[in-house]
């Protein structure tokens, strides 16, 4: 495998280390919930600092938690990660009638 930007390729990468590698395998929820805190912090960091080399690398690392966490409960069958991004896609229209609605607005106040 080879470093792409597709994303369904991240997702086969994440499943073959659940699959190959020992620490990925042994890995849980639980096990790695504060990692997703410090990667969040770690992404602030970046952006306090202008740093945009460290940042994207910080939104990476949050993305990797994102796809890790989805496949373990796909391995539950829990929820995928398609269940992640419909959930997501669905509150975001929901959440903006003006732009994929009937409603109207004059300005960023309105919005809110």
């Amino acid at each position: 495998m080879k470093p792409s930007r597709k994303f369904e390729d991240l997702v086969e990468l994440v499943a073959i280390l659940r699959k190959e590698c020992p620490w990925d395998r042994k890995q849980t929820h639980e096990s790695i919930k504060d990692n997703l805190i410090e990667e969040a912090y770690e992404a602030i960091e970046a952006l306090d600092h202008q740093d945009f080399d460290e940042f994207k690398k910080e939104l990476g690392d949050l993305l990797l938690h994102v796809v890790f966490h989805s496949r373990m409960a796909t391995e539950t069958d829990t929820f995928d990660m398609g269940d992640v991004i419909y959930t997501l896609m669905e509150k975001l229209i929901r959440r903006h009638p003006h732009v994929f609605g009937d409603t109207e607005v004059d300005g960023e106040e309105q919005v809110s």
